[in-house]
């Protein structure tokens, strides 16, 4: 079955990409970009870079512009599935989403009325393991946004490793976050994955944090051999 990707850049929507690819045919990723960085149903941190991330897969890449006003960017989101139907003949769609309804049902509603198979190899994954997955199966991860207490500045652009992992689990612990950052606390990069060819090397970036709400803004990057 060939299947279409809805990736964000972060590391949900391509671990999700790395299980389906391991299952069927992913001919393509699919990115909406948002103008409101507070999107609904969107990741937005260096959402444009993940252009880089389907040249690095050497994957083609659908994307589609939105204004992110809430609900009314699922018609963008359809769009943009119908786009990847017609262009390369998706029968089917993959997400990483692990606990959000809000985001699982909407997407299973467009599928159902374009008449395509909704893929969530991640829905109330174990989140511990999951984490160790990551790590294991050669994901590079680092922290583009941080949106929630106790996160400090010292998050922003961090690798996502064992330490960090752990660092993780006692704070979902202590202070009831998701370990995945699903509830929004963290947002994800990915700047390698197993079926990259090449890996995605950050040049320049900067940080802007103030209340436990930061981002990590790539602002050049660049594709170099692994």
């Amino acid at each position: 079955m060939k299947l279409g990707v809805l990736c964000s850049g972060g590391k949900d929507s391509l671990f999700a990409c790395w299980r389906a690819m391991q299952k069927e045919e992913v001919v393509c990723l699919i990115t909406v970009v948002p103008a409101n960085p507070e999107s609904y149903m969107f990741h937005t941190p260096n959402v444009r870079l993940a252009a880089l991330q389907a040249e690095a897969a050497a994957l083609p890449l659908v994307e589609v512009e939105s204004g992110g006003v809430e609900e009314k960017e699922l018609d963008d989101l359809r769009r943009a599935i119908e786009i990847a139907r017609e262009r390369h003949g998706i029968e089917g769609i993959v997400t990483g989403a692990i606990l959000s309804v809000y985001q699982a049902t909407r997407v299973q509603r467009i599928c159902h009325d374009l008449g395509l198979w909704c893929f969530n190899p991640l829905w109330h994954a174990d989140q511990e393991a999951y984490m160790q997955s990551l790590i294991e199966e050669g994901f590079a991860v680092i922290v583009a946004g941080v949106y929630s207490a106790p996160f400090d500045e010292r998050w922003l652009g961090r690798r996502i490793d064992a330490a960090a992992v752990a660092e993780l689990k006692a704070m979902a612990a202590k202070y009831r976050i998701t370990l995945t950052g699903e509830g929004g606390e963290i947002e994800t990069f990915v700047t390698d994955a197993p079926f990259f060819k090449r890996l995605i090397e950050v040049r320049e970036a900067s940080s802007e944090y103030r209340n436990y709400n930061g981002t990590y803004r790539i602002e050049k990057a660049v594709l170099v051999p692994k």
